[in-house]
């Protein structure tokens, strides 16, 4: 592999000045994007790979299939409202969802650290199952690996899934138009908040539940309403803001958005008040971000609020022409403020 010259880099922090991986370099926000863009895209570049979609769309025969892998590290493995084994199944599931594809089948690799308790792996494997048949998928492929005690942190796990494109779906994060509508499924925030609540033994009024969820029929309906979507994606790490930035970057278009129109349970706001953390920059797991043609967001807004994972989307702002790249909040006192990538580490082992 050809050594890689570091140098001219326009973006000062991911690996410039770090000669080994942080935590930061697989946060969601600048540094893993640097770290994909400048490293991996550029080692693997090929037509297919600089789509830098959630999922890559490719012709087979004179299909279009969705295809995507991903991988779960959580911490704890445990959390109010899931487990990494649904986790894995529903991330996998909406990532292919987000090019309009309905899934069919996943892998799943299993990394287990020596010592596990059966019982543990069981729940686990129980909740994937489960996970995959409410979601209409197969698990048609595996594989298991195992290491030594104090290497694995318990268990990790990889799933790659395939998809069926419609023929008349055509979604890409290099889409959105000036004039589009921006719209998000729900509120923000949830499922960072109720990790870092266990981890951290944070005690709330009200227990903080985790988003996740399969959006894969929720974005059927959407297509089923119109077939007009320019961009779709769910706001995993890094959330809304690390959607927002990509999808106006790959777009090259600006994103204006009512920060009063984002909703954010008042518990999830209270812990993000207590750890000074702007929710705008917190993981979901059951939550999609869609661009659509202005004449269209009334009638894709409808779709989504009439599917039980959509209830309470809402459509926060629009696609600009002006200051291409980079997307601005219009705060509650009528100003404004850019919303940028988060710089590396918030909220490491979130998913």
């Amino acid at each position: 592999m050809a050594t890689r010259s570091f140098e001219g880099w326009t973006c000062p922090l991911p690996l410039q000045n770090y000669p080994t991986i942080v935590m930061g370099h697989g946060a969601g926000g600048k540094m893993m994007n640097d770290l994909i863009r400048h490293l991996f895209a550029a080692e693997f570049q090929n037509p297919l790979l600089r789509q830098l979609a959630d999922a890559a769309t490719v012709q087979i025969e004179g299909s279009r299939l969705a295809f995507t892998t991903d991988s779960f590290v959580v911490s704890p493995l445990f959390f109010p409202g899931g487990n990494i084994g649904e986790l894995a199944v529903n991330g996998t599931i909406n990532d292919l969802a987000a090019t309009g594809a309905k899934p069919l089948y996943l892998s799943v690799g299993f990394i287990l650290e020596e010592g596990l308790p059966m019982e543990t792996l069981g729940r686990i494997s129980k909740s994937m199952a489960q996970a995959s048949e409410q979601a209409g998928v197969q698990i048609a492929a595996g594989d298991t690996k195992v290491v030594n005690r104090g290497h694995g942190d318990g268990i990790y796990i990889n799933t790659s899934g395939i998809g069926l494109i419609p023929e008349q779906v055509n979604i890409a994060p290099n889409l959105a138009k000036p004039g589009d509508a921006v719209l998000i499924s729900g509120s923000m925030g949830d499922h960072g908040i109720a990790v870092m609540s266990v981890r951290e033994g944070l005690k709330f009024q009200t227990e903080i539940q985790s988003d996740t969820a399969p959006l894969a029929g929720m974005v059927q309906d959407m297509i089923a309403a119109t077939c007009d979507i320019h961009c779709l994606r769910d706001a995993t790490r890094g959330g809304l803001a690390a959607v927002l930035n990509e999808l106006a970057q790959a777009s090259q278009v600006g994103i204006e958005f009512e920060e009063t129109r984002v909703p954010v349970r008042r518990e999830v706001m209270s812990a993000c008040e207590m750890l000074g953390l702007d929710p705008l920059f917190i993981a979901n797991e059951g939550k999609m971000v869609a661009i659509v043609p202005e004449q269209q967001g009334d009638r894709v807004l409808a779709a989504m609020r009439a599917n039980q994972y959509g209830r309470e989307a809402v459509i926060i702002g629009h696609v600009v022409k002006d200051h291409a790249g980079m997307v601005l909040a219009r705060t509650s006192i009528g100003g404004t403020r850019v919303v940028d990538l988060p710089a590396g580490e918030l909220l490491p082992r979130i998913c």
